[in-house]
């Protein structure tokens, strides 16, 4: 990892502050003004903040899937949000004003798990496999073992959100079933940025974060204190999918050209992302007009741990350990369970 300094101020504050409000305002319309199912030949796509989301930035910029729709002898009407947090994504999915939307795997799987009966909500594609970094400047923490009262971990979501459903399939382990929870108790939710802030800064209550990328990079780079506990990858034996899009099946089967449009689109923005990558991380800065530099970024897409892909790695480990701990009822077979027909060729897991 390059050891260059980034102060502070370089953290990325100003979209999430638009995102934020964007996702609650349409959460709430979402939940007040059910919407109309998008006819064939218009998607409504949802995407969040950060490098995460690369494989839809490519889509949006290259306009693949207008591209793919075309091929199909369809005019496909794109629209695309910028929203922060799964459950305005869900809400507004739920009242059809959203037909595709992103989240990390746990809040997708439970998307699916509470609406078998109804909406049929199930996974279109992976966004690639990235891992999460827990950091903390607590010198005495090693291990999750080593955390006391005291200390104060950073999630996006406290209890609900990837990051805590990740650590709490590895309390399961550490400290029983039973105490799967433990961790939480110590848990508080905090934005990535403010959160890597208080990592760098080392003058808060929080000293330690679960945290992705690009905000690992910048709190290791930043402050010689922050050290790494774990991570996503050791939790769950490997490379493991991040972030996930969903749909309703409703979308999926009334849909059927602009829906192979958008997964084609998905593909060839993965190839090339991992053939182009130095314009792969200009593409992220133009789209999400980040301040990051333009070498943080493309360090982030040559790491040997980052595999933009739209193939499933490790999403059944969620699936299992959160069965057997009681947050999902349904049990699935496999990972085909929860991922609609055109992932089932890739060589997921």
């Amino acid at each position: 990892m390059a050891a260059h300094r980034l102060p502070t101020s370089k953290i990325e504050r100003g979209p999430r502050k638009a995102l934020l409000a964007m996702g609650a305002a349409l959460g709430m319309f979402a939940a007040l003004m059910p919407g109309q199912a998008a006819a064939e030949g218009k998607i409504r796509i949802a995407q969040q903040f950060g490098i995460a989301y690369l494989i839809l930035d490519v889509v949006r910029d290259q306009e693949l899937i207008e591209k793919y729709g075309k091929e199909a002898g369809l005019d496909i009407e794109v629209e695309w949000a910028s929203i922060s947090g799964a459950t305005a994504m869900n809400e507004a999915l739920l009242a059809n004003n959203l037909d595709i939307v992103s989240a990390g795997v746990p809040p997708a799987l439970t998307m699916w798990d509470r609406t078998r009966d109804r909406q049929g909500v199930k996974v279109v594609a992976a966004l690639g496999s990235l891992p999460n970094y827990l950091l903390t400047i607590n010198p005495d923490v090693k291990a999750l073992k080593d955390f006391g009262a005291n200390d104060r971990i950073a999630v996006p979501a406290a209890g609900v959100g990837f990051q805590s459903r990740t650590l709490q399939i590895e309390a399961a382990k550490l400290f029983g079933p039973e105490n799967f929870q433990k961790l939480d108790e110590i848990s508080v939710s905090l934005p990535h940025p403010d959160a890597t802030a208080a990592l760098i800064s080392g003058g808060t209550e929080v000293n330690t974060h679960f945290s992705s990328a690009p905000f690992y990079y910048q709190a290791l780079q930043a402050n010689p204190a922050v050290h790494k506990v774990i991570s996503s990858y050791d939790i769950l034996g490997g490379p493991a999918t991040f972030n996930v899009l969903y749909a309703t099946t409703a979308f999926h089967d009334e849909n059927p050209k602009t829906y192979a449009a958008f997964y084609s689109a998905l593909r060839e923005a993965a190839e090339w992302i991992n053939a182009n990558k130095p314009e792969a991380a200009e593409t992220f800065i133009r789209q999400q007009k980040s301040k990051l530099s333009p070498e943080l970024i493309l360090e982030i897409i040559n790491d040997p741990e980052n595999d933009f892909t739209i193939t499933p790695q490790n999403t059944f480990v969620y699936a299992s350990q959160l069965h057997k701990l009681g947050v999902l009822k349904n049990e699935a077979g496999s990972w085909k369970d929860y991922f609609f027909p055109e992932a089932h060729a890739e060589n997921g897991s």
